[in-house]
């Protein structure tokens, strides 16, 4: 598993090139979420590789075209490296509202079995360029026509309905982008959570800025919500304000009093933070906040930065498979000497694992402690 590790993180670093780029599932340029890739299956695990990226274009890995059983041979620099598979296009992919609004420009299908939503489409940090977060992409489908700016309760109840029916989807990630007011976000997860769990049993994963009243935590809860992602992104004060210059204006502090109080709620190993690697943290600086992170029930999910095209940092190197081997092999480890699996979250990105290695390493990685 120690290997699977390793390839995963080396393609997911370095991206691929497709003889087909037809093959398995479509793509995704620019929006919010895992964009750029392509989802791949190697050795059972099913992870977001880049195929859209400078990286990618310039990769050593080639992919062929799959056989007729899906199945592909990657090559590095002519040479047999791994063999992998495609997830197949979702059908509920092919339907639309009774308003003529395509099921896509709703929902997505991430990995093989997760749907993922970005329910605001807008973000006050997004509308300013003193204020937005460098790497982010989250008005490039808005701006293209690919979604809308609001996706309302009924219809992600509609679409997520559809996604467990026809693909067997598994469980789901509601992001949002920062709307004006202290819930950041809180209050339309909830409104969306009850009539999703109104309509379909199927565990879900809220994402937003830590509110400002810890009783939103209970109230996302209350309304379906199994677990929640508070994302960081950057760990170092100093990197904070210079690549997500609004989001920073929110302290590290109230992100872990956020996290201690989401905590008491969704319980422990239910509550996960986004790191990207490859920013400018130091592995010492990922792996020190993780400490701090794993030993109060919290899942640092650190994946690999990928540059999107069209943002501020898309000529931004992604981060050497070396330092990934330097960060995620230990904190696999850590997760485990807490008493955390990405197996028992009930739903979203840590869960899922597809757009890092860290889930492999994990597995590889004995189980020490759990807490009592």
């Amino acid at each position: 598993m120690s290997q699977t590790g390793s390839v995963i993180t080396d393609l997911q670093t370095r991206g691929m090139r497709m003889i087909d780029p037809r093959a398995g599932a479509d793509s995704r340029r620019g929006g919010a979420g895992p964009t750029d890739h392509k989802a791949v299956t190697i050795d059972g695990i099913t992870v977001m590789i880049p195929v859209h990226t400078h990286a990618a274009f310039d990769s050593p890995y080639v992919v062929d075209a799959p056989d007729a059983d899906g199945h592909a041979r990657v090559t590095k620099d002519g040479a047999f490296f791994a063999r992998v598979s495609f997830p197949k296009r979702a059908s509920f992919l092919d339907l639309e509202t009774a308003d003529g609004i395509p099921y896509g420009h709703i929902a997505q299908l991430h990995s093989k079995d997760v749907l993922a939503t970005t329910v605001l489409q807008t973000c006050i940090r997004y509308e300013s360029r003193k204020k937005t977060c460098k790497f982010c992409a989250i008005g490039q489908s808005l701006a293209a026509g690919r979604t809308i700016a609001h996706k309302t309760p009924a219809q992600l109840a509609e679409v997520a309905s559809a996604a467990v029916r026809l693909d067997g989807v598994k469980h789901m990630v509601m992001t949002t982008g920062t709307p004006a007011g202290k819930d950041r976000g809180a209050r339309v997860l909830a409104d969306s959570a009850e009539a999703i769990r109104a309509a379909v049993d199927l565990p879900l994963q809220g994402q937003c800025e830590p509110p400002d009243d810890d009783a939103w935590h209970r109230r996302m809860k209350d309304a379906g919500i199994d677990s929640l992602g508070m994302h960081l992104e950057v760990v170092t004060p100093e990197l904070r304000a210079e690549i997500m210059p609004g989001k920073a204006q929110v302290p590290l502090e109230k992100y872990f009093d956020s996290f201690a109080a989401a905590v008491e709620v969704f319980g422990w190993g239910q509550v996960s933070t986004y790191i990207l690697a490859g920013l400018g943290d130091t592995a010492e600086a990922i792996l020190d906040i993780s400490g701090r992170l794993t030993a109060m029930g919290v899942y640092p999910f650190v994946v690999p930065f990928v540059p999107v095209s069209g943002t501020p940092l898309e000529s931004h190197p992604a981060p050497t498979p070396a330092f990934m081997h330097s960060v995620l092999p230990p904190l696999a480890r850590m997760i485990h000497e807490n008493g955390m699996r990405s197996e028992d979250i009930k739903a979203g990105c840590g869960r899922c694992g597809a757009c890092s290695a860290l889930s492999a390493f994990e597995k590889f990685a004995p189980r020490e402690r759990i807490p009592a």
